[in-house]
């Protein structure tokens, strides 16, 4: 246990609790919450990768960190059981000797998959749902410090009810995913006119098993990608180490980094900054294992807020967004990632009950989102839109009653389980009541 202050990866949050808890057991685990005295409350933290203050906490954090690794491996389904800390980064390789993958991934890879799963992230794919949606078992210490455990197999409403949770029914140590033979990516990447790319999403996302796009502000392009499954070929050594970098690194971060500096003290190019990035993305196909291709370095440091809307709302949606960028004036570095998943049946899932379109809005750490975010916000509801539950936004509880079939049935489950806010804090008492 220590005192310190936490931030999150983008700096938006810092909290000073008042200890700070690595425990490396489950036992220690319950342990601690046991420990609690009343009227003290406890956050679980992963990476810290959420924009909102979804894991801080005011009295007791604790950190999933030492909690990583595969606790089981279920063969002939194909179900993996795995500690919460374990870091998204890491599970490739744990699962290399038995020949399996994640089903699909984001482009970031630094969540804990407690986290990931805990706060309805994604990827791309409309034939794949988020990492909620393989989510078949996992076990949470609750208000008491006892071990629940909740099973597809033996009670699949329950367990959907609880798997979407920001922490607020327990701390979830254990987490079992359904997960799929390796595979590679056959990646193709280029670009395109934005309003052909929209014309055309729902087209598009069915054609090819993971597609997505970069829209530029300010511009006509869009950068795309096209990801196909294929099957792993163990000679396939896909980018050089030296290729990867400098795509990566000194093109994906170090010259991405150099045109923020300069639109910052030069804004008025920003639009020109924009031309040259998209630009200067040509046509690019390679073939590499999966997780290498979904995932890329982030080093820039922003903000984000995210929405998923009906899956054929979502191009109007976005053509509102580039209009209200124009109307209003404003200079906006980054470029909006879209991407579609499938509909799963997770109660608190962004994409439950229906296919999705995901529209990502970005603004670098140094300009202030809530310039921005509030506009695009309204935007986005309008279009029946569930905001991502790790990044910024402004809706409470009565916002999400009617956007979320069982919303009701989840917070009377967190009075029941968490009465005195155990796992509470004042974030968590917008979102929840």
């Amino acid at each position: 246990m220590t005192r310190t202050r936490f931030r999150n990866w983008s700096g938006s949050v810092t909290t000073n609790p008042a200890a700070f808890h690595y425990p490396a057991t489950v036992e220690e685990v319950s342990a601690l919450v046991r420990s609690l005295a009343p009227g003290e409350s406890i956050r679980p933290v992963g990476s810290g990768h959420s924009f909102t203050p979804c894991a801080a906490g005011e009295q007791h954090m604790l950190s999933l960190d030492r909690l990583s690794g595969v606790v089981s491996v279920d063969r002939g389904r194909k179900r993996v059981r795995f500690l919460a800390g374990t870091r998204l980064r890491d599970v490739a390789k744990l699962l290399a000797p038995f020949g399996l993958a994640l089903a699909n991934q984001g482009d970031i890879d630094v969540q804990s998959v407690a986290g990931a799963v805990s706060t309805s992230t994604h990827g791309t794919g409309i034939a794949w749902t988020g990492f909620a949606g393989t989510v078949t078992a996992l076990t949470l210490v609750d208000a008491t410090g006892t071990l629940r455990e909740y099973s597809l197999d033996d009670d699949p409403d329950a367990l959907r009810l609880v798997t979407v949770a920001l922490g607020s029914l327990g701390i979830v140590v254990e987490v079992e995913m359904a997960c799929v033979d390796a595979f590679d990516l056959l990646a193709e990447e280029g670009t395109d006119n934005i309003d052909d790319v929209l014309d055309s999403w729902d087209e598009r996302t069915r054609a090819v098993d993971h597609f997505e796009a970069f829209w530029f502000p300010h511009t006509d392009l869009a950068m795309v990608k096209n990801n196909t499954r294929l099957e792993p070929d163990p000679g396939q050594k896909g980018r050089g180490w030296l290729t990867r970098v400098f795509e990566e690194e000194v093109v994906g971060n170090g010259a991405f980094a150099a045109a923020l500096a300069v639109g910052r003290v030069a804004p008025r190019a920003v639009p020109f900054l924009n031309g040259v990035a998209v630009g200067a993305m040509g046509a690019s196909t390679y073939r590499s294992r999966a997780h290498e291709v979904f995932a890329t370095p982030r080093r820039v440091r922003f903000h984000e807020m995210e929405f998923a809307v009906p899956l054929q709302a979502g191009p109007d949606a976005v053509r509102e967004v580039r209009a209200e960028i124009e109307r209003r004036g404003w200079l906006i570095p980054f470029p909006l990632e879209l991407r579609s998943t499938a509909a799963d049946d997770v109660a608190l899932s962004t994409s439950t009950g229906r296919e999705s379109m995901y529209i990502a809005i970005h603004v670098p750490k140094a300009m202030n989102p809530a310039t921005y975010f509030p506009t695009f916000e309204a935007i986005l509801r309008a279009a029946d839109g569930r905001p991502h539950w790790g990044k910024m936004h402004t809706m409470e509880r009565e916002d999400f009653s009617p956007a979320y079939p069982r919303f009701d049935e989840f917070c009377a489950l967190r009075e029941q389980m968490d009465p005195q806010r155990r796992f509470g804090s004042p974030y968590l008492r917008g979102l929840f009541g």
